[in-house]
């Protein structure tokens, strides 16, 4: 009796939690879509969060299941509270170029601000968000809170004209999936056609890799035909401007090969009202780099020779918060401090390689090991395996590590 008594009290527990309450997504949201502009700024002794603009658009293409939970841990995390009860009703967890910056002596005596973009379910009342940024310490540095109305008259709707696209792939499910967008930039409008060809090439690469290929019924895929005024992307370096629909460019923090863009306002403003998650963006230019950052963007170029597995390399990044596993043999980039293990799931500093693939190792999983050298650093952080997708770009595969992670998140998400 006493037993049947306390599986009563747990099963009416878990039932009323608000965690589980908050799964319930007609409940608290309509199928629409809040996008809020952020402005991140500040240098490494005090950061700053404001509010820019709320925007309204149709339809919503995330997630409708484990709204309040996140897979991964992330550089900042994304809370939407009902103001009405406090019940945590939606959280996302991201990173930033602006963290990433701070990490860079320039912010120790200059301010700088960076556009940010986060897209959540559009609430049928009044909720409570809160935006939270941690350092490489996994703390808690800023955040802000501020309540939205969705039925606030100075919320700008957009997306009822979207950016021209083609469906590359459909997903078996259309509402219980997870969508991918690539984005042209630095194509003319003679040049959409190049565009198109590098986006299948493109998807034909992520797919060929496990788990993709197994899963990519998950997957709703699209291209979209965003026309630059100039062919090609900037390259500071060499004095060279160009006018692109992102305004991307080489030597983001003065390395020459790191390609990116800050105007990521620009960048949804063209994804508005199509359907998009995750967004790889496609650079027509045959200069080796790219850049990828978790729950954000990822930029590749697209002719030249590495094209494939760079695009791949950057999705692993943007999509499933997988760390860099090589090693700077000179450059010191204090990114994973050795006394704290990183939330990504594929490198450890073994202060709590438990949580990470210690019982692949115990099961004799096939090459799966520790293997110093990762993370920037030569010391002190690990990897998995002795090569990877996200080692080098001549290694054919993820490793079985970041395979089961990936699987881990695209399970979370859809099923």
């Amino acid at each position: 009796m006493n037993c049947y008594l306390k599986l009563i009290v747990l099963f009416f527990i878990s039932a009323i939690s608000p965690n589980a309450y908050a799964q319930h997504y007609d409940e608290y949201f309509t199928d629409a879509t809040l996008r809020i502009d952020y402005i991140f700024g500040g240098n490494q002794k005090r950061q700053f969060i404001a509010l820019d603009k709320l925007n309204s658009m149709p339809k919503w293409y995330g997630k409708r299941k484990n709204l309040a939970d996140v897979p991964l841990e992330g550089n900042g995390q994304i809370i939407v509270r009902s103001h009405k009860d406090g019940v945590t009703i939606y959280r996302n967890s991201f990173s930033t170029l602006f963290q990433e910056w701070l990490t860079y002596d320039e912010a120790l005596t200059t301010t700088r601000s960076f556009e940010n973009v986060f897209l959540v379910p559009m609430p049928k009342d009044s909720v409570e968000i809160t935006v939270k940024l941690f350092n490489n310490r996994r703390e808690t540095t800023v955040e802000m809170t501020h309540v939205v109305n969705p039925n606030d008259i100075l919320i700008h709707h957009i997306g009822e004209n979207t950016t021209p696209y083609i469906t590359l792939q459909q997903a078996d499910d259309g509402q219980n999936c997870i969508n991918i967008a690539y984005l042209a930039e630095g194509y003319t409008e003679g040049e959409m056609e190049r565009f198109l060809e590098d986006a299948r090439t493109a998807h034909d690469a992520l797919f060929s890799h496990e788990p993709f290929k197994s899963l990519s019924g998950r997957f709703n895929v699209i291209a979209v035909c965003s026309p630059s005024q100039d062919s090609g992307t900037s390259e500071p370096s060499k004095g060279i401007w160009r006018n692109t629909a992102l305004g991307s460019h080489f030597d983001t923090f003065y390395s020459n090969r790191y390609l990116t863009t800050l105007n990521l306002k620009s960048m949804h403003d063209l994804l508005a009202g199509t359907p998009y998650e995750h967004i790889i963006v496609l650079v027509n230019t045959a200069e080796y780099g790219g850049g990828g950052i978790y729950n954000s963007y990822n930029l590749s170029m697209t002719h030249h020779g590495k094209f494939r597995p760079v695009v791949v390399h950057e999705f692993g990044h943007s999509f499933a918060g997988l760390a860099d596993e090589y090693a700077y043999e000179e450059e010191v980039i204090n990114a994973y401090p050795h006394d704290v293990e990183p939330w990504e799931p594929n490198i450890t500093t073994k202060k709590d390689f438990g949580s990470k693939w210690a019982d692949m190792i115990d099961n004799k999983v096939d090459g799966v090991s520790l293997y110093e050298g990762a993370g920037y650093s030569v010391k002190g952080v690990y990897r998995p395996c002795a090569d990877c997708r996200m080692r080098t770009n001549e290694n054919p595969e993820f490793c079985p590590v970041c395979r089961r992670a990936i699987t881990r998140l695209i399970d979370f998400y859809t099923k």
